[in-house]
């Protein structure tokens, strides 16, 4: 099974922008991946997909401000996020787009004035 390690969280303010990264420990070539949040409370949702071909799609809640990028040459996603607002504050996490693998620590985005 894939382990699945992801990194780039911090705390932000309103308007900053994160770059998220998620290594893989083997080759996600011909895997589509997705980034995953979970806020306190809520269940986890997917946010943002890329295909194995380099199609994207994203929710409506993030469209337009995150991009999600792969590298299968590092085994690594990637989630550049630009104009975060509060509402994104949540653990990030990183699976394949039918989350196969095997949930990682994720990495906490906090966003606050």
């Amino acid at each position: 099974q894939v382990q699945l390690e992801e990194s780039g969280g911090g705390l932000v303010r309103p308007g900053e922008s994160l770059r998220l990264s998620c290594a893989a420990s083997r080759s996600i070539t011909y895997t589509a991946m997705g980034w995953y949040r979970q806020a306190p409370g809520k269940e986890r949702e997917l946010v943002a997909v890329i295909t194995s071909g380099g199609s994207t799609n994203y929710a409506d809640s993030v469209k337009g401000r995150f991009t999600i990028s792969r590298d299968n040459a590092k085994n690594t996603v990637y989630l550049q996020m630009n104009s975060l607002k509060p509402e994104d504050a949540a653990v990030y996490y990183c699976n394949t787009r039918g989350a196969t693998a095997d949930w990682g620590q994720g990495t906490q985005v906090t966003v606050s004035s």
